[in-house]
């Protein structure tokens, strides 16, 4: 069990890996070759170029050497950028990501400050653990575990635990209602956007006189007769969005071949055409590549035909727009038929946030995958826990004494005792966990969400479920099993459950190593970026042939709110749990927030590229996920302090878990309204601003291909601007449907453009 010794080894070498790193990307963010890895947001906006060199060392080496002196620079930097331009800058998205960084802040440094003020003096002055027959470390006794049983003394835990509740919740209070007029502004204020206009209908009921596409015209032009603009069915093309990848990749070695031979026209390049070139007939390189990309597009156009003609690739779904942003609220906010599980509408995602391979699974079948994930998910939770358990047993003195006898000489000695207790438990769950979040990915991607946003938050739930069962329950079981064994095996049955009372606790010095492993110097290699730097000139020095794979090569990824996001909120879990507890490790953890705080604001403004805009929807799961870690944190000290004969004071805890959950509800109903639904009183406000400035706006060619699959997307134009006059007509034109019971419909149809019997036939038919 670390001590202060350990732990104050363990920080000394964890602050040494973020100096480390600090310098070394201090330096390395100045060398020339480096810029496009450091800088690559700016270069993707087209505001910065390639820093120009007058020699060969010139190219890669900064001679400036003043420039070295201002190193640190980058912190002041990262942190002037105001607000409302880091919006405009980066997104709604970025900015409101920092916000949970900042929010850290506001509840953890009052809550210290109180804690230490009160709680530490509280518990120093106890004698408790010294005379009990437990093993503990210096740590334990700043801990509400060196409390006599039944003592008075935990009546100030309890009113602390009030305190830091109500604190919370009253922080929690004010960010939800600035951010959700921070998103109501943003969508005001936003330029138009496609999916303002647009919502993706699904599972739309099979007709044998219609086919898919004439059903979804058919159905919004009765039902939403004077909003309904254009729709665009969607297509099962995964097989052609291989084609065309496949394609891409060899148009870019046929460039590649083709600017080799204009530098040097007097040999002609050759390759083989075995398994990666290494073997294989000799060919002459541009003539293989030539014919290749001839198949293939014959290949493609071939599939595309197919795709477009047979009924079976066209799926029971669809983008429909609509002519105003009122006309999709009132759409994608109601219910469309009186079957509640046909033409079911949603919001549709922006188009670069689209999942398009998802969008091809059949709607009846995402109930069973679900099904199957939430199942897979529970067992691999749960049976994670043995090879964490086994882990973190290996990465203890008594581990490694028992499984490697031969090293106990060497690591009796006090320097290496120390980094194996304060250092080892938390590099080691840190390493054990580093491909969870790829398998949380591909469930959610077997689930079918079909968005990218979606599909980033349904895995943060996750891995955030995941924290609490493995990370944080699991240890502490665990570490409590084998630490206090032999306590348990010398004691009554009875007595287990108040040495378990007591072991909980002890079990934050591993918690405060994990957070200087993963909070200190996993931030501080964060802003180093050693990963992609180092792939970048791999990249650059073996794969890039044109400038298309350099920017590729350059592709800075985004904020990864699936990892990003859960582990934040293990820090709140951690410090909320804690606070009470033992107040040392609450320090530990506002140090994380701020230094985080600071790199991710560096790398959200010069690195990350959003891959999607959501305008902040992610943020009622940040609101809910803080509030179940202040029901843990609630629910673990009333278990707690049943075990220390606290019998007068524990239930006066019990109110504290109710008016936590009076108080999600009381927010749930006021503002998260604000981030699933869009107010017809704004869209129709924006809806009126727009069509006063822009009167001659051509909204149909804007939005009749916005939704078109990229693989049927081509490089012109496909209709020409027509008036908006004419776009947003709403006259009453008759329009045929192949329906048999059901002849005419009384509005414009824009797909078979014929003329049909008047309306009074049509409304007889109707009554019929």
């Amino acid at each position: 069990m670390a001590n202060l010794a350990d732990i104050g080894v363990s920080a000394a070498i964890n602050l040494l890996s973020a100096v480390i790193f600090l310098i070394a990307f201090a330096i390395l963010r100045l060398q020339p070759f480096n810029d496009r890895v450091y800088f690559p947001k700016w270069y993707l906006k087209g505001l910065r170029n390639s820093p120009t060199h007058s020699g060969f060392v010139t190219r890669f080496v900064n001679l400036d050497f003043r420039s070295y002196l201002r190193f640190l620079n980058w912190m002041p930097a990262a942190l002037r950028m105001p607000e409302p331009e880091l919006i405009e800058h980066a997104g709604l998205d970025s900015a409101v990501y920092l916000r949970i960084y900042l929010i850290g802040l506001k509840i953890f440094v009052p809550i210290t400050c109180l804690a230490w003020a009160i709680l530490v003096p509280v518990n120093w002055t106890n004698k408790t653990l010294s005379k009990a027959n437990v093993t503990f470390s210096d740590i334990d006794l700043l801990s509400i575990s060196n409390i006599p049983l039944g003592s008075d003394r935990f009546w100030t835990h309890i009113v602390m635990a009030y305190a830091f509740t109500f604190w919370t919740c009253f922080v929690l209070m004010k960010e939800y209602e600035k951010v959700a007029n921070m998103r109501l502004n943003f969508l005001s204020s936003e330029k138009r956007r496609p999916d303002q206009f647009t919502v993706l209908v699904r599972n739309v009921p099979p007709d044998p006189d219609e086919s898919v596409s004439e059903l979804v015209e058919h159905f919004f032009m009765v039902n939403h007769p004077d909003q309904y603009l254009t729709h665009q069915v969607v297509y099962n093309a995964n097989v052609l969005a291989k084609l065309v990848k496949k394609k891409k990749k060899m148009k870019n070695w046929f460039d590649y071949y083709q600017i080799k031979y204009s530098r040097n026209q007097s040999v002609k390049p050759t390759m083989k055409t075995g398994f990666l070139g290494l073997w294989g007939e000799k060919v002459d390189a541009i003539e293989y590549y030539t014919t290749e990309l001839e198949k293939l597009s014959k290949e493609i156009a071939e599939e595309r035909e197919r795709v477009e003609k047979d009924p079976n690739s066209i799926m029971p779904a669809a983008f429909v727009s609509f002519k105003s942003r009122w006309g999709a609220a009132v759409c994608a906010q109601t219910q469309q038929s009186r079957n509640p599980t046909l033409w079911l509408t949603e919001w549709a995602p922006e188009p670069r946030d689209v999942y398009w391979q998802n969008l091809a699974i059949p709607y009846v079948s995402l109930t069973i995958r679900r099904l199957i994930m939430s199942v897979a998910f529970f067992f691999l939770t749960f049976f994670f826990m043995i090879p964490i358990a086994f882990v973190q047993s290996l990465a203890s003195i008594e581990g490694i004494e028992k499984r490697a006898s031969f090293l106990k000489p060497l690591i009796e000695l006090k320097f290496i005792k120390s980094v194996i207790q304060g250092f080892l438990p938390g590099i080691a769950l840190k390493i054990f966990l580093i491909f969870l979040p790829t398998i949380l990915m591909i469930m959610s991607k077997f689930e079918g969400f079909s968005s990218l946003s979606s599909l980033e938050r349904r895995s943060a739930t996750r891995f955030y479920f995941f924290n609490i069962v493995n990370v944080f329950l699991g240890s502490i079981v665990t570490g409590t099993a084998f630490e206090q064994l032999n306590t348990f095996l010398k004691q009554s049955a009875n007595d287990i459950p108040k040495t378990i009372g007591v072991a909980i606790p002890m079990k934050a010095t591993f918690f405060i190593t994990y957070i200087m492993v993963d909070g200190w110097a996993g931030i501080a290699a964060e802003v180093l970026m050693l990963k992609p730097l180092i792939m970048f000139h791999l990249k650059n020095w073996f794969l890039v042939k044109t400038e298309k794979d350099r920017e590729e090569a350059m592709n800075p990824g985004s904020i990864g709110f699936n990892i990003g996001e859960p582990r934040i909120q293990f820090y709140f879990l951690l410090g909320l749990v804690y606070a009470t507890v033992t107040p040392i490790l609450l320090p530990f953890i506002i140090i994380f927030f701020g230094f985080a705080y600071v790199v991710f604001r560096h790398q959200i403004i010069n690195v990350y590229n959003q891959e999607y805009e959501s305008g902040a929807a992610f943020w009622p799961d940040v609101h809910g996920r803080i509030i179940i870690a202040l029901l843990i944190s609630q629910v673990l000290m009333i278990g707690l302090l049943s075990t220390k004969e606290a019998a007068q004071s524990t239930p006066f805890l019990i109110a504290l878990p109710i008016l936590t959950i009076w108080f999600y509800r009381f927010c749930k109903g006021r503002y998260e309204p604000a981030f699933v639904k869009n107010p017809l009183q704004e869209a129709m406000m924006k809806d009126t601003l727009e069509r006063a400035r822009e009167p001659n706006l051509n909204l149909k060619a804007y939005l009749q291909y916005a939704y078109e699959h990229p693989v049927f997307k081509s490089d012109e134009d496909d209709e020409d601007g027509d008036n908006i006059s004419e776009k947003l007509e709403t006259e009453s034109i008759i329009v045929p449907t192949k329906r048999q019971s059901r002849r005419n419909t009384p509005v414009p149809s824009r797909v078979s453009g014929a003329s049909s019997p008047n309306l009074s036939d049509v409304k007889e038919d109707l009554e019929a």
